[in-house]
């Protein structure tokens, strides 16, 4: 195993926002900084740009702070980091795929901060396999790194802001997107109106892109959900493509009202739940967790943004979603606690007020318990072991599990390729609890002949 001999004051895993201004702001510190994400280039999701590409504007100005202090390995992926004396190890497979180009590394650091971000929420409904159903953030990515549109008719659907962004990226783009379906009801913000008070560039932002609907004759329906996707084979040799959706209103709990159901023609559908932190480092490091006001894990921290695990901080999505401002504001903050240094009380100020806002959002997009009834007995919830909805309620109904982890050892739903980062979510709501922070002994698929020299090893 290749193994970095030079010990780093810190070492950074994850170049998104967070990532970023933590390993600027550290380096001009005086700090010595190695930063390690799985990209090729530094941005994360959020300033996600094609390989040959631009830096988005917004990027700039973080991928600039770190000239001159940070080594950046690109094409990293940490899967798992242990202990070492009064520092750590990050175990890495280097390359950026699964393939022969790929090689151990190891990089050694006196300190860690986590800053591996979030990944899509996926609630499943018939049809919901179909070729042309990807991610809204998916699609966005598709459309960022490649300049391809999943499709010309694009129906956006689930829950949470993220919708509204993606689906004015994909009108201006040049395509036609005939609804945004979104499951929550706005409404619901407005009981915590104090967090939007204290956030005006939030309702500007979103003033801006209903304006880009409004431009594009897309309709926005609140309350209302996907819950079929319907698509016909062309052909013996060619599979099933979307052809429409079916979009039916919503109670207050996310049951579908009967009756209200509609076809809206399509060749695409980008749809997504919110996003869930990322948290496998983190729990395997264990690190403590706690409850978004949507019921979602994320990293606990204190007030320097350190976890529960001495000499482990952890900024951005993983603390919780809340967008790429206040996941920049706690790369700084960390950054600062690490080095020594009281945050200025204007930047604490600034991570109460964004981190308040994000709760609220958290809240007003929170699932509701009745979308399970959009499932019927043949949907598949694991795509990876085929699993479908009426097996896991028989494991609950007639054999007794109550759990996610009694569901999987009896169905074996999450224990595919994603290791229920697909299913995961729902897989709980089935068994009738909360999903609980995902616990995996490796953060990603590894080599076995990366396995043969223990953790520790050099």
């Amino acid at each position: 195993m290749t193994a970095d001999r030079t010990t780093a004051d810190l070492a950074v895993v994850g170049a998104g926002p967070a990532g970023l201004a933590a390993a600027g702001t550290a380096a001009r510190l005086g700090l010595s900084v190695t930063l390690l994400d799985a990209g090729e280039r530094a941005g994360g999701q959020i300033f996600r740009h094609p390989a040959h590409g631009p830096v988005p504007r917004a990027a700039r100005d973080l991928v600039r702070g770190l000239a001159g202090g940070v080594r950046h390995l690109p094409l990293h992926h940490v899967w798992t980091v242990v202990r070492d004396g009064d520092g750590w190890l990050l175990h890495c497979v280097a390359g950026g795929g699964t393939g022969p180009d790929e090689s151990p590394a190891t990089v050694r650091a006196r300190r860690v901060l986590l800053a591996t971000g979030a990944y899509e929420r996926q609630l499943p409904f018939p049809g919901w396999t179909l070729p042309g159903v990807v991610g809204a953030g998916g699609a966005q990515a598709m459309l960022k790194s490649g300049g391809v549109l999943p499709g010309r008719r694009i129906v956006v659907a689930g829950s949470g802001p993220l919708l509204l962004a993606v689906a004015t990226t994909l009108a201006a783009a040049g395509a036609r997107v005939p609804a945004v379906v979104e499951a929550a009801d706005y409404t619901a913000y407005a009981g915590r109106a104090g967090a939007l008070v204290r956030n005006p560039g939030k309702l500007t932002e979103g003033a801006r892109h209903g304006a880009a609907l409004l431009r594009h004759s897309t309709r926005l329906l609140a309350r209302h959900a996907v819950t079929a996707v319907h698509g016909t084979a062309d052909g013996a040799a060619h599979a099933a493509r979307v052809e429409a959706v079916t979009v039916t209103r919503l109670d207050r709990d996310w049951r579908p009202v009967p009756g209200t159901g509609r076809r809206i023609p399509c060749d695409a559908l980008a749809v997504g739940h919110g996003l869930v932190p990322q948290l496998e480092l983190a729990t395997g490091l264990g690190c403590a967790t706690r409850r978004t006001a949507d019921a979602t894990p994320a990293v606990a921290v204190d007030d320097g943004q350190r976890t529960s695990v001495p000499g482990v901080w952890a900024a951005g999505e993983a603390c919780g979603v809340g967008g790429a401002e206040l996941a920049r504001t706690e790369g700084e903050i960390a950054a600062l606690s690490l080095a020594g240094r009281r945050p200025p009380e204007a930047l604490l100020r600034r991570r109460a007020r964004l981190r308040a806002f994000a709760e609220a959002m958290a809240a007003a997009h929170r699932p509701g318990p009745g979308w399970t009834d959009w499932l019927d007995g043949a949907t598949e919830v694991c795509r990876c072991e085929e699993v479908p909805a009426d097996r896991i309620r028989e494991a609950v109904t007639a054999l007794g599990a109550r759990d996610a982890r009694t569901v999987k050892l009896l169905t074996r739903a999450g224990m595919g390729w994603c290791q229920g980062r697909m299913c995961g979510q729902a897989v709980a709501r089935l068994a009738g609890e909360d999903p609980a922070p995902d616990r995996r002994p490796l953060s990603c698929p590894v080599p076995l002949s990366h396995l043969a020299q223990p953790p520790g090893a050099a």
